[in-house]
């Protein structure tokens, strides 16, 4: 079974998306802040991040470029794929996530909880 970590601080969110996880089968562990979301990828192997990019504390920008700067050194992280999960989405800004490393960027707004977990398959094949 795969391992995803959520990292979002909106209850709301993490209620939709959890279940919406956990019936596709993956396993799934969620976190509410960057230092959390960090924390968790050096300690663990996960699959997938799934990133929100407004978090308390570190943002999501700053946990990208944390897994950047450290991938080289640590194997989890060399094997760790991120999808950002926003609502932030200007151009420059998932422009920005991508050459940072986000394998995909998904603007809240635009998917449903069913959507993105396809998005999270796929990135799983």
């Amino acid at each position: 079974m795969k391992k995803i970590l959520l990292a979002e601080d909106d209850p709301f969110v993490v209620e939709i998306y959890s279940r919406k996880i956990k019936e596709a089968g993956f396993d799934l562990e969620i976190v509410q802040t960057g230092e959390e979301a960090l924390r968790k990828i050096k300690e663990e192997r996960f699959d997938i991040l799934l990133l929100d990019m407004v978090l308390p504390g570190l943002s999501g920008w700053e946990v990208l470029e944390a897994i950047r700067k450290e991938k080289e050194k640590n194997e989890q992280l060399r094997t760790l794929k991120v999808l950002v999960l926003s609502n932030l989405g200007s151009r420059p800004e998932v422009e920005r996530a991508v050459r940072m490393g986000a394998e995909r960027y998904l603007i809240k707004a635009h998917y449903t909880p069913a959507q993105v977990v396809e998005e999270v398959k796929r990135l799983d094949r």
